[in-house]
Order: structure tokens, then sequence, then C-alpha cells
């Protein structure tokens, strides 16, 4: 552990502004990365910066006005040391043998105000070896896309990356039509993916494989002592991190294994979307056409996507025939992990603090009535707590049938409505809102993404000044489908 994360060291770049890197994962073998710098930009301006993020990655003098070169690539601060991360994985159930970064740049690592190590990245910064083709930029509406969605996601408690800062590059960038580009900085606890280990196992880089477990053990997971008890801890993480998704209504959209963190967090932010009207079967992403990753397929693909590090690990073990065996009682248990989740979290949405297994058919058939009544997900149960949970459905006197059992059920907890209104949100990132937002910063008017940032902070809190964000699109409003990011 130590030859990875030696005291961390700070440095002092343009005479203000401070970034304590310590970066480990440039210190691991050259077949883990390529070393480059991004590309310069025309004429960067930042969008916004956030500072409270700073703050607790420990870095200072973020008034210095040379912020948007810095965050756009042109200028490395002292310390930095940047990277592309090579990586493989099954992208819609279809194995690529090697991927990586193809339009992004890890300047380095931080440890933050809580002893925890995290990335900064920046994302749209230029090409690659890994880039296929692509030019390795970004345009500006899924830059500001994954900015508000990630904190969004923050702010309603989801482990994610994070946005430390957007910036425009004063140049126009060609997808379907000129459009104006833009470069994210984004945090994460690390960018290891299934995937990561997918590369090495897939090429017989057992070495390789092997120093990308101890590095992932120790950074992540201390004290795990062996590979399936590294696949267990992951498990666990990932069934919390689905099961708060369903939660909430979010679509990742993308979920292939060079997308999923060894961390638990959430990553890419681009076909993703928060559901509107309830519907199991939703999917928004545009290149999703078989509905690989519609909202109810969410589960069932993280235990695909778990059973691709375990193929990936199988490798590791002294006893392949044994590991195999272990794995697979370790993956097939995701499902009840996973039921175990969901039933928390939807349980406390309804006010619940300890559902218990016959819980799950009043949640069922709460969403049964949501789904034929086209009942809006984040305001039906935000509603239940505001007493006109009624007026979402269209079969009011099912509705009241429901809701007669529920109340019966809740008289005896403690303290239900607390429960639920740290549960519900009132406010999330809904499309068509994203969209209007996108179209106006093309424009050159940021003040919806500011204002959009501002509310979703808050998302728990009752904000009145800002009623028309918790609306449902209208149907000339609705977004039908969202896109990928490059």
């Amino acid at each position: 552990m130590g030859s990875f994360f030696p005291r961390a060291s700070g440095y002092l770049w343009a005479m203000t502004l401070h970034i304590p890197f310590d970066n480990s994962y440039a210190r691991l073998p050259g077949a883990f990365y390529t070393k480059l710098k991004p590309a310069t930009v025309a004429q960067p301006t930042l969008i916004a910066f956030n500072e409270a993020l700073a703050g607790e990655l420990g870095i200072t003098g973020a008034d210095d006005p040379r912020l948007a070169p810095v965050f756009a690539g042109n200028v490395l601060p002292e310390g930095a040391d940047p990277l592309a991360q090579i990586y493989a994985g099954h992208q819609f159930g279809g194995f690529s043998p090697q991927l990586g970064d193809g339009r992004a740049h890890l300047l380095g690592e931080v440890v933050d105000q809580r002893g925890i190590r995290r990335d900064i990245q920046l994302k749209g910064s230029g090409p690659t070896p890994y880039s296929r083709r692509g030019d390795g930029r970004a345009w500006l509406g899924p830059v500001l896309r994954e900015y508000v969605v990630s904190e969004a996601m923050h702010a309603l408690g989801v482990p994610t990356t994070r946005a430390l800062a957007a910036v425009r590059t004063g140049e126009d960038i060609l997808r379907e039509r000129p459009l104006p580009g833009a470069v994210l900085t984004r945090v994460a606890q690390s960018h290891i993916r299934v995937g990561t280990f997918q590369l090495f196992s897939s090429r017989g880089q057992y070495d390789d494989l092997q120093t990308l477990y101890d590095y992932t053990v120790a950074r992540h997971y201390p004290g795990v002592k062996s590979p399936d008890a590294l696949l267990a801890r992951v498990c666990e993480r990932q069934a919390a991190l689905v099961a708060q998704w369903l939660s909430l209504g979010f679509i990742h959209g993308v979920m292939n294994t060079d997308n999923c963190t060894l961390s638990g967090e959430t990553i890419d932010y681009g076909p993703c979307a928060f559901m509107d009207r309830y519907d199991p079967n939703q999917v928004f992403s545009s290149i999703d056409r078989y509905g690989r990753y519609a909202y109810s397929a969410q589960p069932d693909i993280i235990v695909w996507n778990m059973a691709q590090l375990a193929t990936a690990l199988v490798a590791l073990m002294p006893d392949a025939d044994d590991g195999v065996k272990v794995f697979t009682e370790i993956v097939h248990g995701m499902a009840d992990l996973l039921r175990a989740e969901w039933l928390k979290r939807f349980g406390a949405k309804i006010g619940l603090a300890d559902p218990q297994p016959g819980d799950a058919a009043l949640i069922g058939e709460l969403l049964d009535l949501m789904h034929k009544g086209q009942a809006d997900f984040t305001n039906t149960f935000r509603a239940l707590l505001e007493d006109d949970a009624r007026d979402q459905f269209t079969d009011r006197e099912a509705f009241d049938g429901w809701e007669a059992r529920w109340r019966e059920r809740i008289q005896n907890e403690r303290d239900p409505e607390g429960l639920m209104r740290r549960s519900n949100p009132a406010f999330i990132p809904r499309n068509h809102r994203v969209e209007q937002m996108i179209a106006a910063a093309v424009e050159g008017d940021d003040r919806y993404f500011h204002h959009l940032n501002a509310v979703l902070a808050r998302p728990y809190e009752e904000q009145p000044e800002a009623e028309e964000l918790r609306h449902p699109p209208t149907e000339d409003e609705i977004v039908p489908a969202t896109f990928c990011g490059t």
C-alpha cells in the first residue's frame, strides 16, 4: 500500500492557485495509461467553478483570474501529471477489447479534507491514442448536462462523480452542425472501471491484473484479503447504488462495463434521464434500440456487469475451478442484495423505517397504479406528504383503496413524515428543463444554468420561488430521447 500512496505533497502554481496533487495512478506501470498533455483551445472562458467542492479538495486560490486556462487544459497546474487511461469493456453486450479515455485527461489526484483520494480529470480536452477516430472534444450541451445532473445527484445523496468546473473553449466543434465547444472538470474517487480489469484479463496480462487488484484494494477497500472478497464488496456497493437510482426514477442509459466503477459511483452522464411519468420500460437513450438499459432492466444489467468483473478476476484465484464456484455464488447472491436495497429505499419513500418483505406488495401496488394512471414519479411520492397524491391519478378510487391500506400500515411508525421528506425530493433535473438550459447557454445566456444548479442543490426543501421546476413537461415539452455526450 505504501508504494502506491506515499505522503501527499502540495505545489504552488501561478502565484495563487494551489492544487495539492499526489498522483498515485501515474506511478503504476505504463500499461495502464498513455501520458500526454491536453490540447490547447482558442479562447477559454469560465462558465462555472464549484467553490464548495474546491474547498473539499484542498484547492486554494480559486479567485485566480487564470482559472479558465487551467480548466480548459491550456495551462497545467504545478504537480499535474496528465494521462489518458486505457480500459476495455462490454458496450451493449458486445466486447470491445480496447477503449480508453478518448477525450479525457486525468490531471492527477488529491487527498481531500476527509482523507479520501480523488481524481481530477478534464473531459473534452482533446484527442488521445484511444480516441477511435474522434476529435477528443465535447460540445457545450453534454458538458452542462453532466455538470447539472452530477451535482444534482450529489445533492440527492447518490454516490457520484462531481463537477468542479466548466469552461467554454471559444471554438466550434462539428457534430450534426457546428456547436460551441466546452471542457468539464470531473472529480471521482477513481476512474477504475470493470473494463479496466477486463483489459488486462482479456490480454492475459496477469501481472498487470494483479497490480490493478492490489491498487484497487489499497485505494477503495483496505482490509480486503482476496479477489472474491473484493467482488463481494463491489457487488454490495453496486446493488445499493442501482437501488438508489430506481428510487429516484433515474435511468443511466448506458450501463456498459466501461461505465461501471469499482468505487461504486455513478459515472458518465451521457444519455441519462429522470423519468417524468412512471413507466418501468422507459428508455431515453437514442442508441438503446432494444431497451437493454431501460429503467426496470438496470438491476439485471448490474448483475451481468458484476459477472463480467468476476470473469476478469478469476485468474487471480489460486484455484480457477474453486474460484468460478465462489464467484458464481457471489454474483447469484446479488438478486437478494438488490431486493433488500430496493425494499429499503422504496419503503423509506412511503414512510417505513424498517420495511418487511410483505411491504413489497404494498409498494408494488402503488407503482402499478402509477403506471396505469401515467402518474408523475417524483411528484406522486412527494404528494404523499402533502395529502394531494390523489390528484396524480386518473383512477382516484383505486388510489383511495391503496391509501387506506398504507395509512393503516404506517400508523405505528415513529416519524413517517420526516423519513418521507428525506427520501422524496421535490426537485430533480427534469429533461425538458435541462434542454431549455442548454438551448439558452448555446445562445450565450448562462443564467438558467446557474438557476438550475442553485435550486437542485437543495432538492428536498420546499422552494416556492422555483415551483415551476417541479412541473412535468407539457406534451410539446417532452424530451423523447437523450444522446451520448460525444
